[in-house]
């Protein structure tokens, strides 16, 4: 596994662009490609937060499918439909990996609805002929001349073309997609494979405007039976290096649109759909790639559907304590997990935070649902069960629930005998439709034939979990649904959460109603009332979290390497117990009893531990008590560990110690070690302002520096105070007038004044258990002088 902490901090400024200080505008904990001036202020301000324009504080990122064009006589939704004052990003779907590994969206023809096809007679829909290609790419240029702050990104791969793609006569190439393209047949990294696709994405949206690549693959996880169906068998066999592909395509796709848009003078954004899904996340390591990604949009849907028989929320916000699925696999009952339901978007939005700052994360909201028929017990159908006696062709499965159909199944997948896929899937505005009893005018052409309405649909709504559904009682029918109560709370969440913003697939299932009055059709239709509510909600929000770190960090850092390494896979990853695998880059030894510090997210519950002797201990938890129910407090488990007493660390030298948790955490973050009674930060965590301490002092020297400032440890462990606090407090004078005193039991997180031993002192960076009065010159602690 490619290391996890390897990046420098960026070098300096070229000749061109000397007068811009592209690394101040670097998001916190974004890898920089080295010796490249990235013009990260072109998109990004002096916080490292993005420029969206004035009314848009969060991301509002719309998926815009290539598919309704109307061709098959429903209802089309073209570029000319979507919000575009609302949207801070649009998302292309799908462009695929060809079967020669370059980014593709098929053959230029007139047919091709991306590059060649036109809408003649669609008011807005008009091409602009002074554009070497015509589709969808050439409606998507013409509107960003007249709204310049939205910014368009190519998503490649989706469910159904990771691992193969749809050719120009529309049957499927099972080419391998990106499991052939990242991974050779041996399990090896196919670098010339992702260097091929890598080039051709910068190509790519140079050639048709983009300002980003958008990577949806799905899923590069070692859990077996991961994905598509029909990628099982290739996927499977590379399970075990299906990680390190992923790593290495997300590096070199960041590298190489690093330094195209250090040539170009624009910086290009790079992003991912990342599952939600506790099981699918285990098989994916600590998501190494999150330092590659300007921000992640999570999928925190189809989080229940017809693929078991569990029914409930396809995108709840939070957990209850009930969910049926994992109330089967005793979620709740096992110790270990701490109680906590990982089927909700709040979890799925912690386990991201604990490597990335708010502001580069994005929650996924769907405009469609999902359900089932024949539901039994639960409560107006939730919590209930609905088993299929027999599975959809092809579905890979041999268990699965019984998916609604006809009626209630209006965006329905099709097999490859044109026989639906029973799932509930249905846009928003046919769920209100239902909801509203309105039969609507447009079921043929969706291939219903029996369009008679049996029984009422009737709205419930959960505050706990943030979910609406309809339940059909005669048909014993459950739709899991969004409307303005459930997005408007979810918005909320955001603001609160500081999160970037939210991820909407897809933007053709938002609704509007259709009044008769204003000579329509007394029926909901495709519209932007939910997109409009969260600009309204966004538009006044206080800008997103730009930090990742909770506590002051210290800005000198150490070139120590750490990785998380030696995973288990599928199924056999549980407990999950890598190896920390720590590399001494430094020219300093580290001295036996060196203490490191980290953050995990509280995604798991602070009982992490290691079997290596190391004492590895959490020493503080955001999140207190059993379970999760409304939602995880804080963001994180802070762990300390430390070098054996026996155990130096020299220049050059490594170690490993083992890691053990319980449910899955993204890369551990915020990073500080203890040398000497120095604290540093790591090079390697990306903290924005940090800078390379190497062997020099930590901190800047006070007005009347020492003659010689020392530049290396003492050969001899220093003879002053531990960094931890003693167990029983010291004795000595507490402080005086005009400070608190100093209390070893105490974090300080801020720069605060103390007193202690007839002496005032303020903290430099984090400290807790430091005496002040030991701190010395290049220490801590300040001393401010006698009070």
């Amino acid at each position: 596994m490619a290391g996890l902490l390897v990046a420098t901090l960026g070098a300096a400024p070229s000749q061109a662009s000397a007068t811009v200080d592209n690394a101040a505008c670097r998001p916190d904990g974004l890898y920089a490609t080295p010796g490249v001036d990235v013009p990260y202020c072109s998109v990004y301000d002096t916080n490292g937060r993005e420029k969206m324009g004035a009314d848009h504080q969060r991301r509002i990122i719309g998926y815009f499918t290539s598919w309704r064009t109307g061709q098959d006589g429903t209802k089309p939704y073209l570029v000319s439909d979507i919000p575009w004052d609302k949207v801070t990003h649009l998302n292309y779907a799908f462009a695929h990996v060809g079967s020669d590994n370059k980014l593709s969206v098929g053959s230029d023809t007139e047919k091709n609805a991306a590059t060649g096809m036109s809408f003649p007679g669609v008011p807005g829909a008009e091409l602009d002929p002074s554009l070497p290609y015509k589709g969808h790419f050439n409606l998507l240029t013409k509107y960003k001349k007249q709204y310049p702050n939205v910014k368009t990104m190519i998503s490649v791969g989706g469910w159904t073309e990771t691992g193969g793609f749809f050719g120009d006569d529309g049957t499927r190439v099972n080419s391998g997609g990106f499991y052939s393209m990242t991974v050779n047949p041996d399990g090896s990294v196919n670098q010339a494979g992702i260097d091929t696709f890598a080039n051709s994405a910068v190509d790519f949206i140079k050639k048709y405007g983009f300002n980003g690549v958008d990577v949806d693959y799905e899923y590069p996880t070692s859990m077996k039976d991961a994905g598509n169906p029909l990628d099982w068998q290739l996927a499977n066999s590379k399970r075990g290096s299906l990680a390190k592909g992923y790593a290495a395509l997300m590096k070199t796709l960041r590298e190489k649109l690093d330094r195209a848009g250090a040539a170009d003078g624009k910086h290009y954004l790079l992003s991912v759909a990342a599952p939600s899904s506790g099981y699918l996340l285990r098989g994916m390591e600590t998501f190494q790639i999150a330092q590659y990604l300007d921000y992640v949009d999570i999928m925190s849907y189809d989080l229940h559907g017809s693929w078991n028989k569990y029914v409930g929320p396809n995108a709840a916000l939070f957990d209850d304590g009930k969910d049926g699925e994992l109330a089967a696999a005793n979620v709740y009952g096992t110790g270990q997990y701490g109680g906590i339901g990982y089927l909700n978007a709040d979890w799925s939005y912690h386990y991201f935070r604990g490597a990335m700052p708010g502001g580069r994360i994005n929650v996924g909201l769907p405009y469609y649902s999902r359900g089932f028929k024949n539901v039994q017990g639960g409560t107006n159908g939730l919590w209930g069960t609905a088993a299929a006696t027999t599975c959809p062709v092809g579905a890979g499965l041999t268990t699965c629930g019984d998916g609604a159909v006809g009626i209630d199944n209006i965006w329905n997948d099709k097999d490859d005998a044109g026989k639906e896929s029973p799932a509930g899937s249905n846009p928003m505005w046919h769920a209100k439709n239902l909801e509203k009893g309105i039969v609507p005018d447009y079921l043929s052409k969706y291939g219903v034939t029996d369009t008679a309405l049996q029984g009422s649909y009737v709205r419930n709504y959960s505050s706990t979990l943030v979910a609406p559904w309809l339940w059909n009682d005669t048909k014993k029918v459950y739709l899991s649904t969004e409307d303005e109560q459930s997005i408007a709370a979810k918005a909320d969440y955001v603001v609160n959460q500081g999160a970037g913003g939210t991820m909407i697939w897809e933007l053709a299932g938002d609704y509007k109603w259709d009044a008769t009055a204003n000579g329509g059709k007394g029926q909901y239709v495709p519209g932007s009332t939910l997109t409009s509510l969260m600009y309204d909600k966004f538009k006044a929000a206080s800008p997103y979290g730009a930090t990742r770190s909770t506590i002051a960090l210290p800005q000198q850092t150490l070139p120590i390497d750490v990785s998380f390494t030696n995973f288990a896979l599928g199924d056999s990853n549980y407990p999950i117990n890598p190896k920390i695998h720590i590399v001494n880059n430094s020219t300093q030894t580290l001295p036996g009893g060196t203490e490191f510090q980290f953050d995990y997210s509280n995604s798991a519950p602070g009982n992490a531990k290691d079997q290596s002797g190391f004492g590895l201990s959490v020493i503080r938890q955001d999140h207190a008590g059993s379970g999760n129910v409304g939602g995880l407090k804080g963001t994180y488990n802070r762990v300390s560990v430390k070098l054996p007493g026996w155990q130096s660390l020299a220049p050059g030298a490594s170690i490993d110690m083992d890691f053990v948790y319980y449910l899955p955490v993204s890369t551990p973050s915020n990073w500080t070690v203890n040398v000497g009674g120095t604290l540093y930060g790591l090079k390697g965590d990306l903290t924005r302002g940090a800078v390379d301490g190497g062997t020099t002092p930590p901190t800047t020297p006070p007005t009347t520096p020492p003659t010689t400032p020392p530049t290396t440890p003492p050969t001899t462990p220093p003879t002053t105070p531990p960094t931890t606090p003693p167990t029983t407090p010291p004795t000595t004078p507490a402080g005086c007038a005009g400070a608190p005193s100093w209390d070893a039991g105490t974090s300080y997180a801020t720069p605060t004044k103390v007193s202690w031993k007839g002496h005032y002192y303020q903290n430099k960076w984090w400290t807790k258990g430091d005496d002040p009065s030991a701190s010395g010159a290049w220490g801590v602690w300040s001393d401010l002088g006698a009070c």
